[in-house]
């Protein structure tokens, strides 16, 4: 075969995998706007009264806040716990950091059948170790759901604020602290801005996972507070309930745009080495403000 037909062969190949990929996705797209009261592929008729249903029944206006809520805490608080971890993995020197490193991933790879049992037996059934316990007040709320998700998320914030802490340059961190700069303003003045990229990236993943997890939050879910995936998953075990294809492409058009936003990730990294620069240089005016008055 001459180069141009390899070419033509792994483009057949590449659009063959994205079919293959984006198929079961997309379809849910058009079923969502038929005019018939269940599922069916192609729609019989287009229309827009499951979009409008998701604004009416309580089953969909009661659940969209909670899974909105849910993401949101969960992002800032695996982001949060993922940065403090990421800065005491990569700038601290101490035995076990590997045993600790690999424990942080284990949501990746633990089945997630066995993180919902024990969430469900922390959370809701609770446990007592001596005059240590806790009672499980925590099930059936959004708290209970948080928490729960950030073990999941806090994986994704962890390694990517690791990997931009690996390329951050150290030279500038010193050189502010050279010139007088505490811990709290060198890392809010530099080493911030550089790591950004990194921060930004972990709490989109965190957003997502939390966004359309259903197997942990069907076990701490209660008839009161449920996210959307877990209502989702039980209209389509009774119904085929074409609401359900709504609010799933919902769900899919937030994904697009919290990935195409990933999209903007690779410009703020341009700018971030030239706003810690120009921190940098800030901070060397000041101290030599300071240097200026005392003399």
């Amino acid at each position: 075969m001459t180069t141009r037909s390899w070419q033509w062969l792994w483009r057949a190949c590449a659009v063959l995998t994205a079919a293959i990929l984006l198929a079961p996705i997309l379809v849910v797209v058009p079923m969502s706007f038929t005019n018939s009261s269940t599922l069916a592929f192609p729609p019989e008729g287009l229309s827009l009264r499951w979009y409008a249903e998701l604004l009416t029944n309580p089953q969909w206006t009661l659940r969209i806040p909670v899974s909105v809520e849910t993401a949101l805490a969960t992002a800032v608080l695996a982001t949060l716990l993922g940065t403090l971890a990421a800065l005491g993995m990569t700038r601290g020197n101490f035995p076990g950091r590997g045993l600790l490193t690999a424990l942080f991933l284990a949501p990746l790879v633990v089945p997630i059948i066995d993180l919902a049992v024990g969430d469900y037996f922390v959370w809701a059934l609770g446990w007592q170790v001596g005059p240590v316990g806790f009672g499980g007040s925590l099930a059936g709320t959004v708290p209970g759901l948080v928490l729960a998700h950030t073990v999941l998320a806090f994986p994704f914030p962890f390694l990517t604020v690791s990997t931009s802490l690996t390329t951050v340059d150290r030279t500038l961190e010193l050189a502010a602290a050279g010139l007088g700069a505490n811990p709290w303003k060198t890392f809010q003045k530099i080493t911030l801005p550089l790591i950004r990229t990194g921060v930004i990236t972990g709490a989109i993943f965190a957003f997502l996972t939390s966004w359309d997890e259903v197997v942990v939050a069907s076990f701490l879910a209660s008839p009161r507070v449920s996210t959307v995936p877990v209502q989702i998953f039980t209209e389509l075990r009774q119904s085929y309930d074409p609401a359900a294809a709504a609010i799933s492409s919902v769900l899919l058009a937030a994904a697009v745009v919290l990935v195409g936003l990933l999209a903007l990730i690779p410009l703020l990294a341009r700018r971030a080495y030239g706003r810690s620069t120009d921190n940098l240089a800030e901070i060397v005016s000041g101290e030599r403000g300071v240097l200026a008055a005392s003399s």
